[in-house]
Order: C-alpha cells, then sequence, then structure tokens
C-alpha cells in the first residue's frame, strides 16, 4: 500500500451501498446544492463499469434522457451520494457495457430481474461484509 492509500483510507467513511455489478439498474439519490438549498435528485440508471480501486473507485451509470444518452460517474466515497438503491439485476456477461452506447429504444434494454426490498437489504448486508474483508 502506497502513501496515497494510506491516508485516504484512514480519512474516507464507508457507506452501505449495496452490492452491485454492471448491468444493475440503480437509483442513486445524489445530493444537488442550489446556492443556499439543498435537495435530493435521484439519477436511475445502468451501471456500464465499475473502476478504479481504494478511495478512487467509482462507477457510470447511464440513462436516456430525453431521447439522449447522459452517463454520469460517482466516486463510491462521493459525500454527494446520499444513498444507492438497486432496483434490478441485470443479466450480462461483460464488465464493460458500452456497447449500450449504440443501441436505441428496445434493442437497450437488457434482460433483468426485479429486486425486492428483502434482496436489497441482504444485499446491502453482503456488501457491508465484504467491505470489512478488504480492510
Amino acid at each position: 500500500m502506497d502513501i496515497v492509500q494510506q491516508v485516504t483510507v484512514g480519512r474516507a467513511k464507508t457507506k452501505d451501498l449495496p452490492r452491485f455489478t454492471p448491468g444493475d439498474t440503480l437509483n442513486v439519490h445524489v445530493r444537488v446544492k442550489e446556492g443556499e438549498k439543498e435537495r435530493v435528485q435521484i439519477y436511475t440508471g445502468v451501471v456500464l463499469k465499475i473502476q478504479g480501486s481504494g478511495a478512487g473507485r467509482a462507477f457510470t451509470v447511464r440513462k436516456i434522457s430525453a431521447g439522449v444518452g447522459v452517463e454520469r460517474t460517482f466516486p463510491f466515497l462521493s459525500p454527494a451520494i446520499e444513498k444507492v438503491e438497486l432496483v434490478s439485476r441485470g443479466k450480462v456477461r461483460r464488465s464493460r457495457l458500452f456497447y449500450l452506447r449504440t443501441l436505441k429504444g428496445r434493442a437497450a434494454r437488457l434482460t433483468s430481474e426485479a429486486i425486492s426490498e428483502q434482496d436489497s437489504a441482504k444485499a446491502v448486508g453482503k456488501t457491508s461484509k465484504a467491505e470489512s474483508i478488504n480492510k
């Protein structure tokens, strides 16, 4: 472990994010600050990729807004993320789903299965356990 990792690991606040993989559909609750006010905006989309390690680990979520594809990358340790909800699990065979960028409409849909609240709670528990192993 290099010096940067040693410093960032000590400062990082762990969050209970559900365990997700590329292809899963998420609701990311993002804090948006406008002037003096702050509100929470829900960004719903499919996870395209998970990249990096340690404090620099991030995930990219893609959604179609008004017919235009929009991708947004969120660091796992970002203070702007209030919570992440797992909506459905996608059935994919790749870790990078860049091929979705070229697809439109029904072709861009992934085979998925819905997640119940109980399964979502279990996924959060698994993440916490997995994070404790990584420490």
